[in-house]
């Protein structure tokens, strides 16, 4: 297990903004995913957000955020990149 319980990270950047996908593991062995966002906020200041997803429900957080993602994509085509 590593620092605070992370397994794993993933960290991607989009201009002002930092996404963390972590996972992580709680004191009784099980996963759940934590999602930060961090941006900076004057000159050494970050702010940042966090959610948590657990495990039982990974399948439907999914579920919604890709009918999310791709009712954007229909609607802003050009705006929103697919990479």
């Amino acid at each position: 297990m590593g620092l605070r319980g992370e397994i794993f990270s993933e960290k991607t950047s989009s201009g002002k903004r930092t996404y963390f996908f972590n996972v992580k593991e709680n004191r009784n062995g099980d996963l759940f995913l934590n999602i930060v966002e961090s941006k900076k906020n004057g000159e050494n200041e970050f702010e940042r957000f966090s959610i948590i997803v657990f495990e039982e429900d990974m399948d439907v957080f999914v579920q919604g955020f890709n009918k999310t993602v791709n009712f954007i994509r229909k609607h802003q085509s050009g705006r929103f990149s697919a990479e």
